[in-house]
């Protein structure tokens, strides 16, 4: 994963002013936009080739664009061949237009990617781009496509990875169909729609995925897998993971966790009006009257998963988000007044941390106040190393996730049979 895979998860893109919360918010992704400026990856060619290593090979992803005649593959393969270069997939992505040809490839170690492209350029290949593969990219694309449909049809929350897995490196930003009923933003068509380097696609929920990819137009065949990928979560519905976990707490209180969605939207508004003001301010940084507004948006598993922490009654006492941004996904959390430093929140964050690591997340960011010692006790708690940014009197905390977390989140985070 790179800085360039960016959720967008406290946005709402219609026409009403931006409250107070929101300008935070946009003031926190400036901030970031400047930490780590968006660009194509690097090539590898700019940076010095380790010492080549006797027998050690290198694994490489290369597109090309060969005329759709008789040869043209034959071609390419004599001149990788010439270099010492294996095959080992290729999937071909017919154009208008010519074909463009998806290899994985195995040269030596010390072959750089330049003699690669020279090599495929000199054959009749056009718009070759070229990065490091690893193992992961060993695995065929109808085995990786059939695993990518099978994570999002257990879990709606899965959409977002599923579709940064099959596309590579992107942007993905979700914007929420119009209040009140009103049409798809912009006349989108049902199928969605391609252009170079941009596809957007029908939401589920009647919004608009975008996906853009500057560095490598898409091609149409990955269009459609994508769209067969957002019709597959459309026909399931809503859904989550069955799995629960029922504990107690070191001063004798009873508590289940398990995930949460829109359809807890009722009962997380009832822990809000229980919620002393302070306790809502520290959470959402704005107006009150915001909190519940932006309920709805939290919850959607379109933007990342919630666990939700209940007593033995049934009503919710905890919220935990981890909201999809990138490598710096989000953690935010909100605990009742009368259930705080009972350890409910060092719970919830755990497993949070937990899940962002079986997502490949190389980090997690907090949002909060320096008077909000609860979070920062939380956070230093999980002993991972952490860094501290303030930017206009809000504390962003980023933890580094180098080892797993040990915790129950993949009993909450996985589906299980009902």
């Amino acid at each position: 994963m790179t800085r360039e895979l960016t959720q967008v998860p406290h946005r709402d893109d219609d026409c009403r002013p931006a409250t107070p919360w929101q300008r935070i918010a946009e003031t926190f992704r400036a901030w970031r936009t400047r930490r780590h400026e968006h660009a194509p990856p690097t090539s590898d060619t700019e940076s010095p080739a380790p010492e080549p290593v006797p027998g050690a090979n290198t694994l490489w992803r290369m597109r090309t664009t060969v005329q759709d005649e008789p040869g043209s593959l034959a071609a390419l393969c004599t001149a990788l061949a010439g270099h010492r270069v294996d095959i080992l997939s290729l999937q071909t992505h017919p154009l208008a237009v010519g074909t463009v040809d998806e290899f994985l490839l195995r040269g030596p170690a010390g072959l750089p990617s330049s003699a690669i492209t020279t090599a495929v350029e000199s054959a009749g290949g056009t718009d070759t781009w070229i990065e490091r593969a690893d193992a992961h990219d060993l695995v065929d694309a109808p085995t990786r496509v059939l695993g990518l449909a099978a994570r999002t049809a257990l879990d709606a929350a899965e959409l977002p990875l599923a579709l940064r897995q099959l596309l590579g490196r992107c942007t993905i930003r979700s914007r929420p169909a119009p209040i009140g009923g009103g049409r798809v933003p912009g006349g989108l068509l049902v199928e969605g729609a391609l252009d170079d380097t941009v596809m957007r696609l029908r939401a589920p929920e009647g919004g608009v995925i975008t996906v853009e990819r500057p560095y490598l137009p898409f091609t149409p065949t990955e269009f459609a897998r994508a769209r067969a990928l957002v019709e597959l979560d459309a026909r399931l519905g809503p859904r989550l993971p069955h799995g629960r976990d029922e504990l107690t707490l070191a001063e004798g209180s009873d508590i289940t966790v398990r995930r949460a969605d829109t359809r807890d939207l009722e009962a997380a508004r009832a822990m809000h009006e229980r919620c002393s003001a302070h306790t809502l301010k520290l959470r959402y940084h704005g107006p009150l009257g915001d909190a519940d507004r932006y309920l709805n948006h939290l919850l959607s598993p379109r933007y990342g998963r919630t666990l939700a922490v209940q007593t033995a009654s049934g009503r919710i006492v905890g919220l935990g988000h981890l909201l999809w941004d990138g490598d710096e996904t989000e953690v935010a959390l909100l605990v009742e007044d009368a259930w705080q430093r009972r350890g409910v929140g060092t719970e919830l964050l755990g497993r949070l941390v937990g899940m962002a690591v079986e997502a490949g997340c190389s980090s997690v960011y907090a949002v909060t106040q320096a008077s909000n010692t609860g979070m920062l006790a939380a956070m230093r708690g999980l002993g991972l190393p952490l860094d501290y940014q303030v930017e206009e009197g809000t504390l962003v905390i980023t933890a580094r996730l180098g080892e797993p977390v040990v915790t129950g989140a993949e009993e909450i985070g996985r589906a299980s049979a009902p």
